[in-house]
């Protein structure tokens, strides 16, 4: 468990999939993802049993009272190139903008470079996402590119930016005693 002054990163649990369905299956909530709704039990049941890959950790993001707010985790890691791709959703919407998605993603990526020893964190973020652009810069995330017409979401093409932080960026913002 990774705990700050907002939230703690715990391991998700089996009675936190109906909450889990609830913000997959919310279009507002969903917006920016790369993956919208429809979601069912079953299939996040299915990625839930699924989390025992090596190459795949997921946390659950919970304010310090006990509120399970949202998720992040690592897609996937290149042990070979030190490097993994992360992503989160704060998923509870009065809680957007709270500083839990920024704190969450501060613990995480202290783990990924001082437990890990990673040397580059990378993300999609959708160019139109601007709160979590915001998010990602204050974290220390730099835009390496954009991918036009990336994908296709709700009948339109959407462009996704390619930002990444790297061990040495890290470092450099947070000074180690």
């Amino acid at each position: 468990m990774l705990e700050g002054t907002l939230v703690r990163l715990r391991a998700p649990q089996r009675a936190d999939i109906p909450l889990f369905v609830k913000w997959f299956n919310d279009p507002e909530t969903t917006r920016f993802l790369l993956r919208g709704p429809p979601m069912g039990m079953e299939e996040e049941e299915a990625w839930y049993d699924s989390l025992v890959n090596k190459d795949m950790k997921v946390f659950c993001i919970e304010t310090l009272d006990g509120r399970l707010v949202g998720n992040i985790g690592v897609i996937s890691i290149d042990w070979t190139n030190r490097k993994a791709d992360i992503g989160i959703i704060i998923g509870e919407k009065e809680c957007w903008s709270k500083g839990y998605g920024t704190e969450a993603i501060t613990l995480l990526l202290g783990y990924l470079f001082d437990e890990m020893n990673l040397e580059r964190v990378w993300l999609y973020c959708d160019m139109e996402n601007n709160r979590a652009r915001r998010c990602y810069e204050k974290c220390g995330f730099r835009q390496d590119g954009v991918f036009r017409h990336n994908r296709l979401q709700g009948g339109k093409f959407r462009d996704d930016a390619l930002l990444s932080i790297l061990k040495q960026d890290w470092l450099e913002n947070n000074p180690r005693p």
